[in-house]
């Protein structure tokens, strides 16, 4: 306890004289913990109670509402403060809970029948209003993250400024430009529970929070890490910015269950890192498939003729913006690639009245129903918080009351009456924004989401399976195309990739501009040249930026530093140049390793660069689709991103599967 004063009040003006407050005397602390400082009041005749404490979670956009629950056991405290189950705890909710009792109000009486606690920690602190009263004491108000504002604090005893010193000694206020009586919280001196603020911690505590809620540290804030953060690292104590692998391991393993990325050399991995994948080859990229090449591959009813020939043009290419609406529900799976026109508008037909009898659900549920249904008021209040700054900058999002986003509202309300068991989880929005831009259509886009859901599924799912699974298969790759690189991040205590945990959840979707991704997803979608590209998309990604961090000598904290900045700076068609390049280095090796094989899709390794049908001396084939490899005269990209006007030929075997 660093801090400690009695006679601080709360004001309770519930009663029926709305000119005569209740006074509940309590005693204010401030608290410093292991990890994080807490503000601490309580009435004085339940400081030894913390069942109905208010809790502040950690996440620092955390949705605050005032509601009356059960008498819990103290043992929730601050690190789970209410009783979301994991499907959709994804973002910590903050609760201020105090006891219920039979008159059902919010009234604290003399005789102490009613009860007020609250705690709350720094690092969800925004600001502080201070103010005098004309009766002589001071009080001040809290205010949380998202402008949620704390009971004021009445100092009847003493003054606030001892409680102002305290504070500043670990967060830093400076008066408010427009109002001199609130005091703001500076960001650079707190201690965020997300990636903005995170490494002013050494690496150790970086786990910590890691351990605890790894979608919240990866996904919260992640976006605007910045420079003063250098200052930070360099001024840490060294000593606590490395830890034993074998720690690091045992963090990892207890929050990923599963996740067993080797920290050292064993032999399998001898095997890999001798295999000699040969020069990477160069490859080009050409125009975007043009609604003219897309009408002569379809034929009088509507059906797709060439549907890999389709394909590889998209993957070489994507496609031009008018056609993505059709393509993109091919591409997703809600059109079938043999399906006529007229089939199709029947299917539309039929999704439409599933869609309207799904949102029907919801839309009829009173607010009597759903103040007995947690789960869906729990899904509501997540949703209606990220459609709130889901790509707000984009001009379909843009704006007040804007009908973009009471369609991606809808759309994801629905999907939870679709798949109640996932519900909502933070980072579907992300999924679904791009594809409710392109399609312009509630019915359609929501269709698609489905089937985009369907594939990244596991990666919202309380064990985090698919989360777990990917890293695993990236790390393999990575092994086998740079062994060093990946013995250097293992001695930064960075081996098990982690900063590649936000590319993998949402696909790329916050490290691309808006414009890149729809051309990186469609790419994506067509499933070429190989299962999982987009482990590759990871790998050259890492590959571009090794020879900076190991030329730097990057440690834990610059290497995540370093790879979230790349956000928004990554040249798309370089990428996919390059990661196309790996997986022809791979799909060319003669002596592809097993586990390499059956992540990448691949049958058989035993495949040379200067194969002409793909297969082997035996005949084994590719199971692979690189029949792309064909060759396409057409405008190109090449892997430089620059855009020459002569037609060329990617040089690239000729491969058919």
């Amino acid at each position: 306890v660093v801090y400690e004063q009695e006679g601080v009040f709360i004001h309770s003006s519930c009663g029926k004289n709305d000119d005569q407050d209740s006074l509940i005397a309590g005693i204010l602390r401030v608290i410093e913990k292991e990890n994080e400082v807490v503000v601490d009041w309580r009435p004085l005749d339940e400081t030894l109670d913390t069942s109905n404490i208010l809790c502040a979670g950690k996440d620092s956009s955390s949705v605050v509402e005032w509601t009356q629950t059960p008498k819990e056991k103290c043992s929730r405290g601050a690190d789970r403060p209410s009783s979301y189950e994991a499907e959709w705890d994804m973002v910590t909710t903050v609760s201020f809970k105090k006891k219920t009792h039979s008159n059902g109000d919010a009234t604290t009486h003399a005789n102490g029948e009613s009860k007020w606690s609250f705690l709350f920690s720094l690092t969800d602190l925004k600001s502080i209003k201070q103010n005098k009263e004309g009766m002589g004491w001071s009080y001040l108000v809290f205010c949380l993250k998202d402008d949620v504002k704390l009971p004021a604090l009445h100092f009847h005893r003493g003054d606030s400024k001892p409680l102002i010193k305290c504070l500043e000694k670990h967060v830093a206020l400076n008066e408010s430009p427009h109002d001199e009586r609130v005091l703001l919280v500076k960001t650079q001196k707190s201690l965020s529970q997300s990636f903005e603020n995170l490494f002013d911690e050494p690496s150790y505590g970086l786990l910590q929070k890691w351990k605890k809620d790894p979608y919240i540290v990866t996904m919260g804030k992640f976006s605007k890490v910045t420079n003063y953060i250098v200052g930070s690292l360099r001024s840490s104590d060294p000593s606590n910015q490395r830890r034993p692998p074998s720690e690091m391991a045992d963090f990892f393993n207890d929050t990923i269950p599963g996740l067993k990325i080797n920290q050292q050399e064993e032999p399998g991995f001898e095997v890999i890192t001798r295999i000699d994948l040969g020069k990477q080859p160069e490859v080009s990229r050409r125009e975007p498939v043009s609604a003219e090449e897309w009408a002569k591959n379809m034929d009088s009813e509507g059906r797709i003729l060439d549907v890999d020939y389709i394909k590889r043009l998209i993957f070489k290419g994507g496609l031009c913006h008018t056609l993505r609406k059709e393509a993109w529900k091919f591409l997703l799976g809600y059109f079938p690639w043999n399906s006529t026109k007229e089939e199709r508008a029947n299917l539309q037909k039929r999704k439409t009245d599933e869609y309207f009898r799904m949102k029907l659900q919801w839309k009829s549920v009173s607010e009597e129903q759903e103040k007995r249904n947690s789960r869906l008021r729990d899904y509501r209040s997540l949703i209606e918080k990220d459609v709130n700054r889901t790509d707000r900058t984009n001009k379909f999002y843009e704006g007040e009351d804007n009908p973009g986003l009471i369609l991606l509202h809808d759309i994801l309300m629905t999907y939870c009456m679709y798949d109640f068991d996932l519900g909502y989880v933070q980072g579907m929005s992300d999924l679904l924004s791009p594809v409710l831009y392109v399609m312009e259509n509630e019915v359609d886009a929501f269709w698609c989401f489905v089937s985009y859901m369907d594939q990244m599924h596991q990666n919202f799912e309380e064990q985090m399976q698919g989360m777990k699974t990917q890293l695993i298969q990236l790390s393999h790759l990575l092994r086998l195309l740079d062994s060093g690189f990946c013995s250097y991040l293992e001695s930064q205590d960075s081996g098990y990739l982690y900063f590649c945990f936000r590319w993998l959840l949402i696909r790329f979707k916050r490290e691309f501009s808006f414009q890149d991704i729809l051309r990186l997803w469609e790419v994506m979608w067509t499933e070429l040249p190989c299962q999982n590209f987009h482990l590759l998309l990871c790998c050259a990604i890492l590959e571009s930026e090794k020879q900076q961090i190991m030329d730097k000598h990057y440690g834990f904290n610059e290497i995540l530093k370093h790879i979230n900045e790349l956000s928004m700076k990554i040249d798309v068609e370089y990428i996919l140049c390059k990661a196309e390049a790996i997986s022809m280095q791979m799909m060319n090796c003669k002596e592809l390793p097993q586990t390499v094989s059956e992540i990448l899709g691949i049958e058989n390794s035993s495949v040379t660069p200067d194969s002409d049908t793909g297969e082997d001396e035996s005949g084994a084939e590719l199971s692979c689709p690189t029949s792309l490899y064909q060759s396409v005269s057409t405008p190109v990209v090449a892997a430089n991103g620059t855009r020459d006007g002569a037609p060329q030929t990617a040089e690239t075997p000729s491969l058919t599967p």
